[in-house]
């Protein structure tokens, strides 16, 4: 999707883009820019590869540390800030943030954004049983109404529950192995896809495809 477009289509990098969005960006409330900020510059290159945009990225510094320890990139678009308005989003969404419409057919595009901007894959040893492998992907969010459409949403397609676990600063919707194994299978469907290498590194073990 260019920047400048008249007229705006779902394809599977876009809707790993809007995944993206939806954890890490922000919606001006200008009703024209946005900013996408990780500390991940390779997200950053990624998001602008699947946006087609050629902005400048820049340091940013964290409110936490007070050093420039993050990245972002900020561009303006009316026609896309409306269109992401229609589907759901909207500025200061952390915590307000519901459901979104996302086609089915970039669903597992949409999620792999997800998680790549705010979830987790974790694998490690079963402490017991020394040959066991355990493994648990995680997906989080300010909003409570979100994250259970989330998992509405999966459990629609998979057939797949998780659990739910709730804080007062985020939720968390987290599913173990067997059911990992599944989702992973459907979020990463070829080789060829944007993503976030060190998640996918740890995912690719539990993964089969024709092209790997």
């Amino acid at each position: 999707m260019h920047p400048k477009t008249k007229q705006i289509s779902w394809s599977s990098d876009f809707a790993y883009a809007v995944g993206l969005i939806t954890t890490d960006g922000n919606l001006s409330p200008d009703g024209r820019h946005f900013d996408f900020t990780s500390n991940d510059i390779d997200l950053i290159e990624t998001f602008k590869n699947c946006m087609n945009i050629k902005n400048k990225i820049s340091r940013k510094k964290s409110t936490y540390t007070n050093k420039y320890s993050a990245f972002r990139i900020q561009f303006g678009n009316i026609t896309l800030y409306k269109f992401l308005l229609g589907i759901g989003l909207m500025p200061n969404k952390s915590k307000r943030l519901q459901s979104l419409k996302i086609p089915d057919e970039f669903f597992f595009d949409f999620l792999r954004g997800h998680l790549d901007g705010d979830g987790s894959i974790k694998k490690y040893y079963d402490p017991v049983y020394k040959n066991s492998k355990r493994l648990y992907v995680e997906f989080l969010s300010a909003s409570l109404p979100h994250i259970v459409w989330l998992r509405k949403r999966i459990k629609k397609s998979l057939n797949i529950k998780g659990f739910l676990r709730n804080n007062i600063r985020a939720h968390t919707l987290t599913y173990a192995k067997k059911d990992s194994i599944l989702l992973l299978n459907r979020i990463y469907y070829n080789n060829n896809l944007p993503q976030l290498n060190r998640k996918f590194v740890i995912a690719k073990e539990f993964i089969q495809f024709a092209n790997i």
